[in-house]
């Protein structure tokens, strides 16, 4: 059993990774170059982006994770005595919290408002942006605290 705990904290880390360095990409360049764009262009490309964004490569990623996350938190209670019990929880509550809790509660109703016309692309900008720069923070520090869990069991 010890194996799939193992193969299980590998697999939320090395999510929680992969979902960091997507929103990193997002707040290093792609932003920014749609940013460069006139304003109803660089909305379109984001409206664009976001209905690409909705297809099994980004979503399985995304939900996949959350989940590995939600048993990662319940094998962490449920074995709290144990080395690396700790960091299992706070990393896996991390991510999260910055993949699935920062993208539904703001980064979707604002990608929701964008495409229904609703806010105007600097408004949608000024508040999406640190958004994303919260969840690729909390996700990158999730997949280190998971590393660290892994480290400590043994």
């Amino acid at each position: 059993m010890t194996r799939a705990w193992d193969a299980l904290t590998a697999a939320t880390a090395l999510g929680s990774g992969l979902l960091a360095g997507v929103f990193f990409a997002f707040s290093a360049f792609v932003m920014s170059g749609l940013r460069r764009l006139p304003d109803p262009a660089g909305a379109a490309a984001m409206r664009s982006i976001n209905v690409t964004a909705q297809r099994p490569p980004l979503m399985l990623a995304l939900f996949g994770v959350s989940a590995l996350c939600v048993v990662m938190i319940a094998r962490a209670a449920l074995t709290w005595s144990q080395p690396g019990a700790g960091w299992s929880l706070a990393g896996a509550l991390l991510t999260l919290a910055g993949a699935l809790g920062v993208t539904a509660a703001i980064n979707v109703p604002l990608n929701n408002r964008l495409d229904a016309g609703t806010i105007p692309w600097a408004d949608y900008l000024a508040a999406w942006n640190p958004a994303n720069h919260a969840r690729t923070i909390l996700c990158l520090a999730g997949c280190a605290l998971l590393l660290v869990a892994a480290h400590r069991r043994h």
